[in-house]
């Protein structure tokens, strides 16, 4: 009975040294949500990412990316990483709304849409403030993927190009801050994420769609407005974050390709969304929309109306942080 106790014994102790050596072999499951369709380009950079931290952490990561909203709901990223409910997630920055109004500075009216200015974004001091507080949310930005400097409003019946075509248009919003350029031209914004934008057109909840460029086409908007007006409106972020207890538990070396990748991935989103912002009005044509590019002139008469608005409304939810994160973005133009 001894023998046979030390020979279970003995077995079990190398079962034991298996399974622990297997553990330690084990990749690190990184589950990354974000709302993005498939042949979205920041989808496919997002893709990219993946791989990169996968190659630079050499297996130990094993990023698996759920698009779409297969995973969690776009307003349920945030929480569901902070929570630990899932390691990682993407948002737009308005979608943090009330909870970090200044993750709307970018969305000034024609204020950051400069392509050096968003060249120099990720390490710049604004982007570590913002980093800081995220951190105060419960999420560890890891990337800054810059999705678009043009934005697209579409429309039925005719363009939508001075203050006075805004009058009584039920038109969708991104939060109340962004948003509140479109009120001072009488128009009534609601807020939706971009995943739920098609059916809303379709069954005329809204009149009017908003989005970058490049998403009119790759969510079909052709389909159910037959007029688009292409304008430097603002320029819109998906940011990557994960858990903080989550990225504190990774080994220096896989921190470290983590964050490489996030450096990386930043390049590849400028040069995937100029080349998609490049194509899209001609893709937009070649579907039938009748294409209006803003003047200098229209320009400028939208921006008379909407930017003392929504600085007033960024001033007012941010207070003095607001004010000093303006100076910082300022020194990137």
């Amino acid at each position: 009975m001894k023998k046979l106790m030390g020979i279970a014994a003995g077995l079990g102790l190398a079962l034991g040294t298996l399974a622990t050596a297997h553990v330690a072999d084990a990749a690190t499951v990184m589950r990354c949500s974000h709302q993005l369709p498939p042949n979205h380009h920041i989808a496919k950079v997002i893709d990219r990412w993946a791989a990169e931290i996968e190659k630079l952490s050499d297996g130990d990561i094993d990023v698996q990316v759920f698009g779409a909203n297969s995973l969690t709901g776009a307003k349920q990223n945030a929480t569901a990483v902070a929570k630990g409910d899932i390691d990682c997630a993407f948002s737009i920055n308005p979608q943090w709304g009330k909870t970090l109004p200044l993750m709307n500075v970018t969305l000034g009216p024609f204020a950051v849409s400069s392509l050096t200015a968003l060249k120099k974004w990720d390490g710049s001091e604004a982007a570590h403030f913002l980093e800081e507080k995220l951190l105060t949310k419960g999420v560890k930005n890891v990337v800054w993927l810059f999705t678009t400097r043009s934005t697209a409003i579409t429309s039925n019946g005719k363009a939508l190009i001075k203050p006075a075509d805004f009058e009584g248009v039920k038109i969708r919003g991104l939060g109340p801050i962004p948003d509140a350029g479109f009120v001072a031209m009488g128009a009534a914004p609601s807020a939706m994420s971009g995943s739920k934008v098609y059916q809303a057109l379709s069954t005329g909840v809204i009149d009017a769609g908003l989005t970058d460029i490049s998403a009119a086409v790759s969510r079909k908007y052709y389909e159910v407005q037959d007029h688009v007006t292409v304008l430097p409106l603002f320029s819109i972020y998906f940011h990557g974050y994960v858990n903080p207890a989550w990225y504190d538990k990774l080994s220096d070396k896989d921190k470290k390709a983590v964050d490489q990748a996030g450096h990386e991935a930043a390049v590849w989103a400028i040069e995937a969304s100029e080349e998609s912002a490049a194509e899209a009005p001609d893709q937009l044509a070649a579907k039938g929309m009748k294409v209006h590019i803003e003047t200098d002139a229209e320009i400028a008469t939208l921006k008379s109306v909407m930017a003392p608005a929504f600085y007033k409304a960024f001033g007012d939810a941010s207070g003095a942080d607001g004010k000093k994160l303006l100076e910082l973005v300022d020194k990137l133009q």
